[in-house]
């Protein structure tokens, strides 16, 4: 007899990572054991530092929101809808909760037991590479910024365009063994000749137990064992075993799983088969030659521009990685940023080799538009700045030609690199934007004081800068500038308030998409202007209010602004989840087809897209109101 709810479970299921790596047979066997479970708004689903309950949960319908607390508040650090898998990492570290979780609306949830679907995760490479990459990329909370540090990390890479844990994990067939009767001493002196950390005690060939370095740290020169007793007595036994040929995500979620260091491989994947090899923690790392951390050591070491090209091409290719592995988009930022910023470091100080003398005084280059903000996933055009010391009359010309020469050699390479020239020559090798600190003193002022159409625009460019290279007291000083002017022009706010809510809305009258009506992309759906736009230039006024200082990213300006105003709060954090949410999906849209992302064939997206897509324009309207009643605008 037909399981009809198993069924409508395992359809739901497969169109979502990582259910649709699995077989019709493996996923219909996971939804007969699915519990279905319904929250009413704000009902608790788990709370921080509880006991994991086995079980992991995907949203049927519905949002849940996933927050910590901190001072006695809650931080929302991220929001799941429709087919987003969550409270997963805990039961494969077998760790309590680190966030809580509730109903950001009426949802229903479907709760998949671990024990049921980790043994046929294992059977299946890509999903072992998803659970790898859905909770090792951070080693506390994969949604949280101030983590940033941490996420360079061995276990995400790719190599020459193919996602590396997929293959086949090298091991070890030189092993070193003994048998049980061999004394600790003896099996001590082995390791040591051999200069390894373990040592396998094997008995016909099978392996019984493995001793390591810790086991020798903990149990004899603790005095809790002698080293004249036989290796039976400290010996872990029984050994994890795997079948031959494990990829390197099925090894590495394994030692994960089970809080080991070593993987023996046997004929058949258990103990009571011939031993033929090895696996261990450091196998594992060094497999990963291109990861994160390796980019970055091959950027700094990078002596021409082709060989920085070839690592913005592995980044744009860890950028469909995470991508498909549905990273929160906090990460993935924060990873592609890091590498991206230190290329062009890079390039600057290749250039200035290049110059037949030092720079006559101190500058910084700054970065503007989307690279300023650190929103830059896809290869975009350059918009960069120059600011220099202030130099005496005489010697002004002669100083801004010498920054405009490095410039050039500067816009070269990155257009190498895969960065197109501004089309509106927003570039640090245009004399208008490379300039003294006092000019561009000059420059914010007449904005600020003067606006004008061009100054708005110019305005959704230049006052989301961030510094790359060189002097910082420069960039302060500028910042100081902007900021004291404003407190002496607050109309410069209204000005910035009325633009940001001047784009067309995203939707019409009947929740309908509104489409462009004609051009080259006529019925195509504007993800920047209608959506990301409206959030992007509502952060901005807004912090620029608030004089807030070196967080010039959309997403991370609404969560330090949920902070300050708590009345507020829902508000923004919402925002910031749309934010996120859009730039991801605009992201994909542009992988998918080979350009920016931003006109969006409305006929290609399924129901589920869709419906994510509207739910991110509600916190538009809301921040929106807010700005018309805090700016007076109507």
């Amino acid at each position: 007899m037909k399981n009809t709810i198993a069924e409508r479970v395992a359809d739901f299921l497969k169109d979502y990572p990582p259910f649709q790596f699995l077989s019709s047979s493996s996923l219909l066997k996971i939804s007969g054991e699915v519990q279905v479970l319904y929250y009413e708004k704000d009902k608790p689903i788990f709370k921080e530092r509880e006991k994991n309950t086995g079980v992991f949960y995907v949203v049927k319908d519905g949002a849940v929101r996933l927050y910590r607390t901190e001072n006695q508040e809650p931080k929302i650090v991220d929001i799941c809808d429709e087919g987003d898998l969550f409270g997963l990492r805990p039961l494969i570290t077998k760790e309590d909760y680190e966030l809580s979780a509730s109903a950001n609306e009426e949802t229903i949830l479907y709760g998949i037991p671990i024990e049921l679907f980790l043994p046929i995760a294992l059977e299946h490479k890509e999903v072992s590479n998803f659970l790898i990459a859905s909770f090792a990329s951070n080693v506390q909370d994969p949604y949280s910024l101030e983590e940033s540090g941490k996420l360079f990390t061995e276990y995400s890479v790719e190599r020459n365009s193919e996602i590396f844990d997929l293959q086949k994990a090298k091991y070890s067939k030189n092993i070193l063994t003994c048998t049980p009767d061999t004394l600790i001493k003896v099996a001590a002196s082995k390791m040591s000749h051999r200069n390894v950390g373990s040592i396998i005690v094997t008995e016909e060939n099978k392996p019984k137990g493995i001793i390591t370095n810790k086991d020798l740290r903990d149990k004899i020169a603790t005095g809790a064992f002698q080293i004249s007793d036989s290796v039976t007595k400290i010996m872990t036994r029984p050994v994890r075993c795997f079948h031959k040929d494990p990829t390197i995500a099925q090894a590495q979620l394994i030692m994960l799983k089970n809080d080991i260091s070593h993987l023996c491989i046997t004929e058949d994947g258990t103990p009571d088969s011939d031993l033929l090899g090895l696996i261990t923690e450091h196998d594992i790392v060094v497999s990963f030659a291109n990861n994160p951390v390796v980019l970055m050591k091959e950027v700094k070491l990078a002596k021409r521009t082709k060989r920085l090209r070839n690592v913005r091409l592995k980044v744009s290719q860890l950028l469909k990685k995470y991508l498909s592995q549905n990273l929160p988009l906090s990460q993935i930022l924060n990873i592609l940023n890091e590498i991206n910023y230190a290329i062009t470091v890079r390039v600057i100080e290749l250039a200035l080799k290049k110059m037949d003398v030092s720079p006559p005084c101190k500058f910084a280059w700054l970065a503007l538009g989307s690279q300023g903000r650190k929103e830059q996933l896809l290869l975009t055009d350059q918009d960069h700045a120059i600011v220099f010391e202030n130099v005496a009359p005489e010697d002004y010309e002669a100083t801004q030609n010498y920054f405009i020469k490095l410039a050039r050699h500067i816009t070269r390479a990155l257009h190498k690199i895969g960065y197109d020239y501004c089309p509106a020559d927003m570039m640090a090798s245009n004399p208008r934007w490379c300039q003294s600190l006092q000019e561009w003193k000059n420059q914010y002022d007449i904005w600020i004081k003067d606006p004008t159409p061009e100054s708005q625009l110019l305005s959704a460019i230049f006052f989301d800068y961030s510094y790359v290279y060189g002097d910082t007291e420069l960039v302060t000083s500028l910042s100081d500038n902007i900021l004291d002017t404003l407190d002496q022009n607050n109309m410069f706010y209204r000005v910035m308030a009325k633009d940001a809510i001047r784009s067309p809305s995203p939707l019409g009258f009947f929740r309908q998409f509104l489409v462009e009506e004609d051009g080259e992309h006529k019925d195509f759906f504007d993800i920047k202007s209608r959506a990301l736009m409206p959030l992007i230039d509502a952060a901005r006024v807004l912090s620029l209010h608030h004089k807030l200082r070196n967080i010039n990213n959309t997403a991370a300006r609404f969560e330090r602004l949920a902070e300050i105003e708590t009345n507020n709060k829902e508000i923004y954090e919402s925002c910031s989840y749309a934010f996120k949410a859009l730039l991801k999906f605009r992201t994909k849209q542009g992988i998918l087809h080979g350009d920016s992302g931003r006109f969006i064939e409305l006929a290609t997206l399924s129901k589920a897209e869709k419906l994510k897509l509207k739910r991110c324009f509600k916190p538009i309207q809301d921040i929106q109101e807010i700005l018309t009643v805090r700016y007076q605008l109507k």
